[in-house]
């Protein structure tokens, strides 16, 4: 099986919690990671596609809310070009790519979720979504990752080699 983890991040944390899943996966997979700007709009033979952003405005980021988090950001940007939400309105989907979105976000009460959105976008473009979305938590807007957040994407990612698996086979 094939996989891609595809990744939004403003301050570094979503790449983190990326960079993490993605370790765990290449246990069980061929696994290749991409920044959402370099991410390619067809997928080949991909079956199975992790997502993750950075919650902005209680969902994905729009090209305002990066222009904000731009000002916050004294050595730049992770992602400077697309967002999650200009890719997935833009990918090519294959027929039966198995995805899954995560997000990262301060504060797990808040009512909105980019990874729920991305949820429903997935949904949209055609992918079939293996399960709910989850959000990883941050100590603020810059970061740095709560206590133990990694450790749970590596479990997460472990988790979802797994089903994945079992849902392909």
């Amino acid at each position: 099986m094939r996989a891609a983890v595809i990744y939004e991040s403003m301050f570094g944390s979503t790449r983190q919690v990326a960079q993490a899943v993605a370790a765990e996966l290449s246990d069980h997979m061929e696994v290749d990671v991409f920044e959402v700007g370099e991410a390619p709009l067809v997928l080949g033979d991909v079956q199975f596609v992790v997502v993750g952003a950075p919650t902005h405005a209680f969902s994905l980021s729009r090209p305002s809310t990066r222009a904000e988090a731009a000002l916050k950001a004294p050595h730049g940007l992770v992602s400077t070009q697309i967002g999650l939400r200009e890719w997935l309105e833009a990918v090519e989907v294959p027929a039966g790519v198995q995805a899954i979105a995560f997000d990262t976000r301060v504060d797990r009460h808040l009512v909105g979720s980019a990874a729920r959105a991305a949820t429903r976008k997935l949904r949209k473009a055609g992918f079939r979504v293996l399960a709910e979305p989850v959000s990883f938590l941050v100590e603020g807007i810059q970061g740095p990752l709560a206590v133990g957040e990694l450790e749970r994407a590596r479990f997460w990612a472990e988790e979802l080699a797994a089903s994945s698996a079992a849902m392909a086979g």
